[in-house]
């Protein structure tokens, strides 16, 4: 596929911009101005300013005679590449590859991009008619080269769109200055009688060089596409990344639901295919408004799972704001790594201590973090929950017992029991509430007891009465009663581990 590029003139950057905040100044003649030893100069005129003869360059009190009723501001330096910048922000909707042209244009590489609106003049009649209902007027140019394309925006009469490896022809009947060309060459190529580049891309290019120094052939070659030349985008493209065009503005949740999982899961197949996943990625989207914004999110270790993708970011839909509709949706992988398949099968059916898959596993995480941090627990020969596993050997794969799993036990066990305070409303049934930590909870649903008594063999001491039970909240614990229930005593309760 050929390359093709798009340059934007903005005729009137800065005064365009000031009409665009104070609507009021449209139709009149304003100018911006700096000094310069010690006079004012003009840097920026309106076209109506202009059409009195104002131009930029202009001794600000020489334009007042011409012009009383002349508005003038203080021109800033450095505010046309801001400007710029915003424009080229905005332009991202049309294609990722933006680079600033200062002091007035923008360059674009759109190879790929204008088939997604029906071609190149349907491409530059939607984003050339929305900047000028902005309020910006600005020509632009297609072509080939990036040479061609920047000549074709600024002094071709007609014929914006050169058509593909018509670029030679379209350069021939254009002035000198559309090579961007220095001032003083212009001026000798004037001279000369030289005002096409017709009368002079013929002559052999060391005449060319000795007469007018190497700049000229340069640029010459790059417009006529026989040097290469390379725009550097505004914002570094990312590899994998992944765009959608709505047909009509999203404003609603499920449509943007449909939208990104439409992109991830075409992200996702491109990363399986090529062994990798997606450890960071940012969702950008771009309202109608001209407005953007973005969420991103990140995965403890690379995957290329969608449905566990889409979890991510649907957790963010709420900071969405669709406003007035979404035109574009862009997913970025800004960061990916590879998968290692092997992974994806680990746990598959039962694997036990004799899988190789997981002693493999285990032998890569003592070479990183070294053997003390592995720990192999044993089941132990004791009622007392917090006994009932004991460290062992983990270069050891024999297992001396069995693992009780009758009964359910919790996720986390507290190393010991935490005392807690509760009311019960029926002598030995399950509490109606407890407080720990200072704060309540009310018991909406409780299973047991399951009675453990206590070894005594090895310490005196009462049983233990063991309920899981769930609070308002949807918190699931293990608390138990030490002993009997005894009216003229006050009871203990312990609470020991929480369930998932």
């Amino acid at each position: 596929m050929p390359k093709r590029f798009l340059s934007l003139w903005f005729r009137y950057l800065l005064t365009d911009w000031k009409a665009v905040r104070q609507p009021e100044l449209r139709g009149k003649p304003f100018v911006f101005a700096e000094p310069d030893h010690g006079r004012l100069i003009i840097k920026a005129a309106t076209a109506v300013a202009q059409q009195f003869g104002i131009e930029e360059g202009m001794n600000l009190a020489d334009a007042k005679v011409i012009t009383p009723e002349l508005v003038v501001f203080d021109h800033k330096k450095g505010r046309e590449l801001k400007l710029l910048g915003g424009l080229a922000d905005w332009c991202l909707r049309y294609t990722p590859l933006i680079m600033l042209d200062p002091p007035d244009g923008l360059l674009m590489d759109i190879t790929g991009c204008a088939h997604l609106r029906g071609g190149e003049r349907e491409f530059l009649k939607d984003m050339i008619g929305r900047l000028k209902a902005i309020g910006y007027d600005v020509r632009p140019g297609i072509a080939d080269t990036i040479g061609c394309a920047w000549g074709v925006a600024r002094c071709a009469q007609k014929g914006l769109i050169v058509p593909e490896g018509g670029h030679r022809n379209a350069l021939m009947p254009l002035p000198p200055s559309a090579l961007r060309l220095p001032m003083d060459l212009l001026m000798k190529l004037e001279n000369l009688g030289l005002d096409k580049i017709s009368s002079f891309v013929h002559m052999p290019h060391s005449v060319l060089r000795r007469r007018f120094q190497k700049e000229l052939v340069l640029r010459l070659l790059q417009a006529l596409g026989q040097e290469e030349e390379f725009l550097i985008p505004l914002k570094e493209a990312v590899p994998y990344s992944e765009r959608l065009e709505c047909l009509e503005p999203v404003r609603t949740r499920e449509a943007i639901e449909i939208a990104v999982f439409k992109l991830l899961d075409t992200l996702c197949k491109r990363l399986y295919g090529e062994g990798k996943g997606l450890r960071q990625s940012e969702l950008i989207w771009f309202r109608i408004d001209g407005k953007k914004g973005q969420i991103a999110i990140g995965t403890s270790q690379a995957s290329n799972r969608t449905d566990h993708l889409f979890k991510l970011f649907s957790l963010k839909f709420d900071l969405i704001e669709p406003a007035l509709g979404i035109e574009l949706f862009v997913l970025e992988a800004s960061l990916v790594e590879a998968v290692n398949d092997k992974q994806a099968g680990l746990w598959a059916g039962k694997p036990g201590l004799e899988s190789e898959e997981i002693a493999e596993l285990i032998d890569r995480i003592m070479g990183r973090i070294g053997n003390e941090g592995i720990r192999r627990y044993q089941p132990s020969e004791h009622y007392w929950p917090e006994r009932a596993a004991a460290a062992g050997d983990h270069e050891d794969n024999r297992i001396d017992g069995e693992w009780w799993n009758d009964r359910p036990r919790p996720i986390q066990l507290l190393e010991q029991p935490e005392l807690i305070q509760a009311m019960a409303l029926t002598p030995d049934y399950p509490p109606k509430m407890f407080t720990y930590r200072g704060k309540r909870h009310v018991i909406v649903a409780a299973d047991g007891p399951e009675r453990i008594e206590r070894e005594w063999w090895l310490d005196p001491g009462e049983h233990r009465d063991y309920y899981v039970v769930e609070d308002e909240e949807g918190g699931r614990y293990w608390l138990f009663r030490s002993g009997h229930y005894d009216s003229k005593e006050s009871q203990l309760w312990y609470l020991h581990g929480y369930f998932a």
